[in-house]
């Protein structure tokens, strides 16, 4: 047994040397302090940045929430955003029966997270979510 187990630390030893061997080991390349400074001097806020090009882009699409059957249904989702402080206009849309959709603010959609969304759709399985442009209007579908 005793040499039973020399062998095998002998081929282990071989076979180390013979890996090592193979693939010889290459140094790092490694960037110099000052380029990565450089690139961090770039970094700019949101709130910095001219986003006077980004901003209507932003602005064109509206968070919609609803689809629901009954405008009552809609007024309790409104109450509850609005106790979230999160600001939604009530549409109702005619395509063959009468959908109530809720517009949430572009200021306030920021708000409104998947979580949210999320706890809504557990109280209001009729709940639907869409991003459309603010100009156009829900469709009930």
């Amino acid at each position: 047994m005793r040499w039973l187990f020399l062998l095998l630390l002998m081929l282990n030893g071989f076979y180390y040397i013979w890996h090592q061997q193979e693939a010889p080991l290459r140094a790092k390349e490694v960037l110099p302090l000052s380029l990565h400074k450089a690139e961090q001097q770039n970094i700019q806020l949101l709130a910095e940045s001219d986003s006077s090009a980004q901003r209507p882009e932003a602005d064109e699409k509206c968070l919609y929430l609803g689809g629901f059957a009954r405008e009552s249904d809609a007024l309790v989702v409104a109450q509850r955003l609005t106790s979230l402080d999160i600001q939604s206009e009530l549409k109702a849309v005619q395509q063959g029966a009468t959908a109530y959709w809720l517009r949430v603010e572009p200021r306030s959609r920021r708000l409104v997270g998947e979580n949210l969304v999320d706890n809504l759709v557990q109280d209001f399985p009729e709940l639907k979510n869409k991003i459309m442009l603010c100009s156009g209007i829900a469709t009930a579908g």
